[in-house]
């Protein structure tokens, strides 16, 4: 039978944790025995990789890594916790911790490339020999604001509109759609899209990048435009949280992120596909200078973006 019975993080039922938060919590053990020579400790851990096997590019990075050592009453001359035993009953050994969130972390992440993830892991040890651990992974998201994020723009036009929004609020946008076509235009599909910017390292050490796109959420709707005809579409998209804010290749990140508003409609018994696309940057209360956008690309270059 192992000494410890039982060991459980107990922490406050938040969903999303933000970065000028705070983790405070306790660690529970139960014991069925004596331990000699523990050792007790919570650690916060952020990390992130990528592994790309199509192009053999990885890279690994640590964001967070904060640890708390608790203090071990001294018995009889060596460290030793302690169990006390009641007829069906052991006193649990409570320990509390308190960690905060750096200032400058990437989000929570996940993507068939990448991952960044964060988590709390509670240990006991005794004699270098790991007796229980337990993992509560945390959903870490930046500063949000309480703001309305409106997008305007033609859905064959070449009008794109930088917009700074933050995640988890709602994007209300109005779209003009002008079909100059023959066809009748059934549907419409409104999409954010993230594409990744990925940095990594080969199997000769040579660095390498690469990018990905990831459609974040989408919503279809069914204008019934006829042709030549034009029709005003007025709808709205509520952001997700976690949701990783547009960022740069600074520092130790191994990724960068970028959004989009993508507009599509395929049109019936036609190869064609009308296309139109807003950059929007998502950020965090703390706006992000022009010099930390990672390589965010102007109206005149997106020009060519929108198709028939």
């Amino acid at each position: 039978m192992t000494a410890v019975k039982a060991i459980n993080l107990v922490l406050p039922e938040i969903k999303v944790c933000s970065t000028d938060s705070c983790v405070c919590g306790q660690l529970v053990l139960n014991l069925s025995s004596t331990l000699v020579d523990p050792v007790v400790k919570v650690e916060l851990v952020g990390r992130g990789y990528l592994s790309c096997m199509t192009i053999a590019c990885t890279n690994k990075a640590v964001y967070i890594s904060k640890a708390k050592k608790f203090h071990i009453c001294w018995a009889r001359e060596e460290c030793c916790l302690a169990f006390r035993q009641l007829p069906g009953f052991w006193d649990p050994h409570t320990f509390d911790f308190h960690f905060s969130f750096p200032p400058e972390v990437l989000c929570t992440f996940t993507s068939k490339v990448g991952c960044i993830s964060y988590f709390v892991q509670g240990i006991c040890c005794s004699h270098s020999t790991v007796l229980a651990k337990e993992q509560r992974y945390l959903l870490l998201q930046g500063i949000s604001g309480d703001h309305m994020g409106h997008a305007k723009d033609k859905l064959r036009g070449t009008n794109c509109l930088k917009k700074h929004i933050f995640p988890g609020e709602t994007v209300a946008f109005t779209t003009d759609i002008a079909n100059r076509t023959c066809s009748y235009v059934k549907k419409v599909v409104f999409a954010i899209c993230c594409t990744v910017l990925y940095r990594g390292f080969s199997n000769s050490g040579e660095q390498y990048s690469f990018e990905d796109q990831k459609e974040v959420m989408r919503l279809e709707c069914q204008p019934g435009t006829s042709a030549f005809d034009t029709m005003r579409v007025i709808s709205a998209l509520v952001l997700p949280k976690p949701l990783p804010v547009t960022s740069a290749l600074r520092g130790n990140y191994i990724m960068a992120f970028r959004h989009e508003q993508v507009e599509t409609s395929n049109l019936p018994y036609a190869t064609s596909t009308i296309l139109g696309t807003v950059l929007i940057i998502i950020e965090q209360a703390d706006c992000l200078s022009q010099r930390d956008l990672w390589e965010i690309p102007s109206a005149a270059s997106m020009d060519g973006w929108a198709g028939g």
